[in-house]
């Protein structure tokens, strides 16, 4: 067995750890986690370095435990499968349980794990499949239900490899700081999420691929470590989004901690069963600062889905939360679910959505709809799924309890002739609609419906034939100049 390197020291590249010195077989049924943890200990010892992975089969069928100043590389055609043995490390007790869901109240039942590390990484081109071994629903003892489990952790790489078949999760990172990412694949297609970064901040994504069957990329903020914690400036750029049961670029619904500073650019999502962008503050965050531009979605239920809701699911008995100051430029969207219209839905008093702007915001929904109630649809407040809310009575944008919202150049279309109004907006404030094109159904009552809003405006405005927008306003007050 080749002996430690020397440490590195300034000036000249941390040593590399091949893990076949260690003792690794890589043919694909030998346990290679004893083999791991010893070159990543040879790595920390060292002062720090790289473990090597080059191709080959690895079965692990352990946790391996991580540490700081560690990078795993792992080469083209190296593969890290999990394992049905049922030998991983058992969950933690959390004595915070209640405040999120099981999967992320635990981090130990993991094949990788690592708390209060500095300076770690994942690299290369190689693989880490669960192999269909990894659970997706609560683990036994021994199972796991997750890839890549790490918490408190500072200086994170997560770049090159593919994460697939994750469990619950193929990553789940928890109260983190500077994170990048460079071309990371994950998928979790046949499996649940993602990636689920929680309570973490200063994070950069780019040209991530991400294939999940529940969320696909989700920012959220639980209690499980104990804290409300900070969340925000992060930026995600060039990447590919799928979700096929549930939302492909999402906030929540876990919402503890406040969120600021987020900046999603050259996103495409292609398919979500829930929302394409989705963002919930149920558990009495404020979420604010948050810029979408050149995003493009084909096959997801609601195209857009804001919601404030009161299910206060956090210690230290959390009020309502807040969603201001979200910006929309340049979005293409399809819509497939007629009764998951956009929406923007706040809560009654000081909760209301608010300062929300759209530009070049163009969606297609499918329609199909007949004449209905124009009244303010049904509401679960302690629910965030689009299904919440009842079949919104716009084919195109529901507005409810929402304060200074402007659509400039912007459409609505349906596949479907639909007769609900394009948009209909409910104890509102400073709505402006400027250069907006609606479709216009053969039985709609109106085209824009305005219901106790204090202040509207829609000028230079046109349905798709040209025609002047029918608006209909009750209890409501215009203000154009």
């Amino acid at each position: 067995m080749a002996a430690p390197a020397a440490p590195a020291t300034a000036g000249r590249a941390a040593a590399t750890f091949d893990v076949m010195d260690y003792g690794a077989k890589a043919d694909g049924s030998t346990n290679d986690t004893g083999a791991i943890e010893k070159a990543i200990n040879a790595a920390n010892a060292a002062g720090g370095g790289t473990v090597e992975f080059p191709s080959g089969q690895y079965k692990s069928k352990n946790t391996v435990h991580l540490k700081s100043n560690v990078t795993l590389q792992l080469d083209s055609g190296a593969t890290i499968q999990g394992s049905s043995a049922d030998t991983y490390d058992k969950p933690e007790s959390n004595p915070n349980d209640d405040y999120q869901d099981y999967g992320h109240s635990h981090f130990h039942n993991a094949m990788f794990y690592g708390d209060k590390l500095t300076n770690i990484g994942f690299t290369g081109s190689g693989t880490i499949d669960g192999a269909g071994n990894l659970i997706t629903g609560n683990p036994d003892s021994g199972e796991a239900d997750k890839i890549i489990s790490l918490t408190r952790c500072k200086d994170l790489t997560l770049s090159g490899v593919t994460l697939r078949r994750g469990g619950h999760f193929a990553a789940l990172i928890n109260g983190c700081d500077n994170v990048t990412s460079d071309h990371l694949t994950i998928d979790t297609a046949s499996d649940r999420d993602g990636w689920n970064i929680i309570s973490t901040t200063n994070v950069t994504v780019t040209g991530a691929n991400i294939a999940a069957n529940d969320d696909a990329l989700v920012f959220k903020s639980d209690y499980a470590l104990g804290a409300k914690l900070a969340n925000g400036h992060v930026k995600v750029r060039d990447s590919k989004l799928s979700a096929k049961c549930c939302n492909a670029l999402m906030f929540g619904s876990e919402t503890c901690g406040d969120f600021t500073d987020y900046d999603f650019q050259g996103i495409t999502i292609n398919g979500a069963d829930k929302s394409g962008l989705g963002m919930v503050s149920m558990d009495g965050s404020n979420i604010s600062d948050v810029h979408y531009r050149d995003i493009t979605m084909t096959g997801v239920h609601s195209p857009v889905m804001m919601k404030i809701g009161t299910r206060k699911r956090c210690g230290n008995n959390p009020g309502v939360g807040h969603i201001s100051n979200v910006t929309f430029d340049d979005i293409t969207g399809t819509g497939n679910s007629p009764s998951f219209s956009p929406t923007l839905w706040g809560e009654s008093g000081s909760n209301h959505i608010s300062d929300i702007t759209f530009n070049n915001v163009n969606l297609t929904v499918p329609g199909g709809n007949g004449t209905m109630s124009t009244g303010v649809p049904s509401n679960d407040a302690k629910d965030y799924n689009p299904k919440s809310i009842g079949t919104r009575p716009a084919f195109g944008w529901y507005l409810h309890n929402a304060d200074r919202i402007t659509f400039t150049d912007s459409s609505v279309r349906f596949a479907g002739d639909d007769g609900r109004p394009a948009v209909i907006a409910n104890a509102a404030s400073g709505l402006k609609f400027n250069h907006f094109t609606a479709e216009r159904g053969d039985d709609s009552p109106a085209d824009v419906m305005f219901q106790s809003v204090n202040g509207y405006c829609v000028s230079d405005s046109a349905n798709t034939s040209g025609g002047a927008l029918r608006v209909n306003a009750s209890g409501s007050t215009e203000t154009c100049p």
